[in-house]
């Protein structure tokens, strides 16, 4: 008679186990604007892949940003470091073309970008995507000018000195 409350407590001591050993690494993540951001709907993507979900999404109390609570899958636990970027993908029209034109259809989500570095837990999310992710080929370079003229992200840049090359960072 004692041995059916002994067995269902085995099997849900099992399953408890087994949905705490299985949970991904929780993270928080601040933004300056939560445009399209939902919670428990807004997936996190790594190269078009989901790798996360948000779970709760609310303002912090002083009123200046938006907080994200998100959980990611077990595997991306090592590479969420301190270098790890994070920006809102959602429909941007520019000089350099249309980006984010899949969210007209799917809604908005979170892209990441992870670098190496220390583990971390709580980041600030880009305002804009970034010009260059981990799997882009080029280097990255700050140009200072007195105006832009027709300069915008992405246009190519030439030299006046013709035996100058770029040297390999």
């Amino acid at each position: 008679m004692w041995i059916i409350p002994v067995v269902a407590a085995l099997i849900g001591g099992w399953l408890t186990y087994k949905t705490i050993s299985e949970q991904g690494p929780k993270v928080i993540i601040t933004f300056e604007d939560g445009a399209g951001l939902e919670s428990g709907k807004t997936k996190i993507k790594y190269k078009s892949i989901e790798v996360g979900t948000v779970q709760t999404v609310y303002i912090n109390p002083d009123l200046s940003r938006v907080v994200v609570t998100a959980e990611f899958n077990k595997q991306t636990e090592p590479h969420l470091t301190e270098n790890t970027r994070f920006w809102v993908v959602r429909p941007r029209l520019g000089l350099g073309g249309i980006s984010g034109f899949e969210t007209l259809v799917s809604g908005a989500y979170i892209a990441v970008d992870p670098r190496p570095g220390a583990s971390s837990r709580t980041f600030t999310g880009l305002v804009k995507p970034p010009g260059v992710t981990r799997e882009d080929e080029g280097a990255q370079f700050q140009l200072r000018a007195e105006n832009l003229g027709s300069s915008s992200p992405g246009a190519p840049i030439f030299s006046r000195y013709p035996g100058w090359t770029c040297p390999r960072l």
